[in-house]
């Protein structure tokens, strides 16, 4: 029963490659075509051997050939016995040249599929998704378990369905030419492949935990790297090393556990196998010697018993491969199992935008975030912004203004409330749509490992030149990239390491005022720069924000002074808002942030 349950754990894991595999059934007929002709051409070898060996050699060295004198006549049945072996061989050679071609290219070409349809599948996820996966995990399982599938599929498989051909092939010849001896023999090897399931189940359960392992130190190791000038400036190289190394070390015990077991697994199989075909072997010499069948037979028998020997050996190694596949398969199928509670609606709504902006309403909104069920991050929070009107959210840390964001851009559903972006509410609109009317400049500024232009046209992919120098000339930005060593064409590193940090922020700036949304989300975006190049890409802001929708989150209050209306939050809920004299004079929450930084 429990092998039984093992064996069907492994197909049904495997199964998840199913659909991957559907389109190119035909290329899947041709490589099965060409393994089974490969396969037949193995098995007509022994054959041809025999009649070699009978024909050719002890027939035609009899006395009586010798006596007649007519050895061209017996060169001549030689040679045609070569020449039929050696057709066999170019056969052999072409059809599992053909077999490799088709096997790889699949490998190949489902791995690719598999590994595209996971990360798009990951990047759907909503951050709920995120708080809970470490992204080293999620590249361990695009990385090391794609590679074992491909390995699986591009080679181990056809090796298994090729070897699984000649097994079958050679231990039907066998029972065909010698049916006593090889049905005992058959007996023993059913008994060889039950401990055989029994250690395989082991196997797989130590290759899916390998996996995770290895996954472990993959997301300690992309956690640090993106952490490197901290965790440098801390001094902690030593530290963050040996904690990896304990990692690695997890996943070394682990892996050797699975060797270890797979070593058993293999030799078992060879040697069982070996010696109940050994056994058959031994019983055909007799045979021989008795006169009840001729050398021929026995050749043709000692090359179909290494054929078996040879198959049930691979078919072992396959085996293991097909385990550690398995438990690949299971990690990548439960990323792609994974459903994002934010979806896009079956009919989705489209929102009509005025020329202005686009009015936001939040109605009595309350959330939670998912890791954080018992604390609120909103509560019973309504806004009404108008269309072209500049709201700033201010407040101290925690008290929910980025949370506003988040919902706003649908990154989280409430759960209460709802959240309407001009007449329609978002949950009822499609995300992509949502979305493209939305612009954000956020606090940390993201930059992509490329160019300075490309960086600025994310906002806009279609998007000119031209266009995007404008916009870098409105944030500001046009004339330190001009500076660059290749100007807009200049590469600036992974995560824009060769760019200040305000520099940063421009670039965000220009990317978001080059897509031109209707809507405006800025989230401390002036917080990196110095005094001269706040000046300048306030003004440049302040210009952006007459024809848009603005929320601006703001801790530095002297940014949005000037905003015509600024909702105060405190411990999640709204607790103020009206103009920055007005609050001032209310002596509250803002009254007491505004004493501290204007006096200070």
């Amino acid at each position: 029963m429990t092998t039984d349950r093992a064996k069907a754990q492994t197909a049904k894991s495997l199964s998840g490659l199913t659909p991957f595999m559907r389109p190119y059934a035909k290329r899947i007929f041709l490589a099965a075509l060409f393994l089974v002709l490969a396969a037949v051409s193995t098995l007509v070898f022994p054959l041809a051997l025999r009649s070699l060996i009978d024909g050719g050699l002890v027939g035609g060295t009899s006395a009586a050939a010798l006596a007649s004198g007519d050895k061209g006549t017996q060169v001549m049945a030689l040679r045609e016995h070569f020449m039929d072996l050696f057709a066999v061989a170019v056969a052999l050679g072409l059809f599992s040249a053909a077999r490799f071609y088709m096997v790889s290219w699949l490998g190949e070409r489902i791995t690719a599929n598999l590994r595209n349809a996971v990360y798009a599948h990951v990047l759907k996820q909503s951050p709920e998704f995120f708080e809970t996966t470490q992204t080293g995990e999620v590249l361990s399982r695009l990385t090391v378990d794609t590679t074992l599938v491909q390995t699986v599929v591009g080679s181990s498989l056809s090796m298994g369905l090729r070897n699984s051909v000649m097994g079958v092939g050679a231990l039907g010849m066998l029972i065909w030419t010698n049916p006593y001896v090889m049905f005992q023999v058959l007996g023993i090897l059913v008994l060889i492949v039950l401990p055989s399931l029994w250690f395989g189940r082991r196997v797989r359960k130590l290759s899916r935990a390998s996996q995770d392992r290895v996954a472990d130190s993959s997301a300690i190791a992309a956690e640090v790297l993106n952490a490197i000038p901290v965790v440098q400036s801390y001094g902690a190289e030593t530290r963050e090393a040996s904690r990896f190394d304990a990692s690695t070390e997890s996943a070394f015990k682990v892996a050797i556990r699975r060797t270890s077991a797979r070593s058993v697994l293999v030799a078992f199989i060879i040697i069982a196998t070996s010696a109940a075909l050994l056994w058959g072997l031994y019983q055909g010499t007799q045979a021989v010697m008795a006169g009840h069948i001729t050398a021929g037979h026995l050749g043709q028998t000692v090359v179909y018993v290494i054929i078996l020997a040879s198959a049930f050996a691979v078919l072992g190694e396959v085996y293991g491969d097909l385990l550690r596949a398995a438990g690949a398969t299971e990690r990548l199928m439960e990323l792609l199992g994974t459903n994002s509670p934010i979806r896009s609606p079956d009919r989705p709504v489209a929102a009509a935008v005025p020329v202005a902006g686009s009015a936001v309403r939040f109605e009595a909104v309350t959330f939670h975030y998912p890791s954080r069920p018992l604390q609120a991050a909103l509560s019973d929070f309504s806004l009404n912004v108008a269309a072209g009107e500049t709201v700033a959210l201010v407040g101290p840390s925690g008290a929910g203004k980025s949370t506003v964001f988040q919902l706003l851009l649908r990154f989280y559903d409430p759960q209460s409330g709802s959240i309407a972006l001009g007449d329609v509410p978002t949950r009822e609109m499609a995300l992509g749509d949502l979305r493209q009317q939305i612009g954000i400049v956020p606090q940390d500024a993201v930059i992509f490992s490329t160019s300075a232009l490309e960086n600025i046209r994310y906002g806009k992919p279609g998007a000119s030149d031209q266009e995007v120098k404008t916009a870098a000339q409105a944030a500001f930005a046009d004339e330190f990239i001009h500076r660059l060593p290749q100007g807009y064409d200049t590469f600036l590193g992974e995560r824009g390491v060769r760019l200040s940090g305000g520099q940063r922020q421009r670039i965000a700036i220009a990317r978001a005022m080059l897509k031109n949304p209707p809507l405006l989300l800025l989230d401390e975006a002036t917080s990196a720069l110095d005094a001269e190049s706040e000046r300048m890409v306030q003004a440049a802001l302040e210009s952006a924000m007459r024809n848009r929708t603005t929320l601006v989150i703001a801790h530095r209050l002297a940014t949005v002074q000037k905003a015509d209306r600024i909702v105060v939050l405190d411990g999640s809920r709204m607790v103020e808002q009206g103009t920055h004299a007005g609050l001032v004079a209310q002596g509250g929450v803002y009254a007491r942030l505004a004493a501290l930084q204007f006096t200070a």
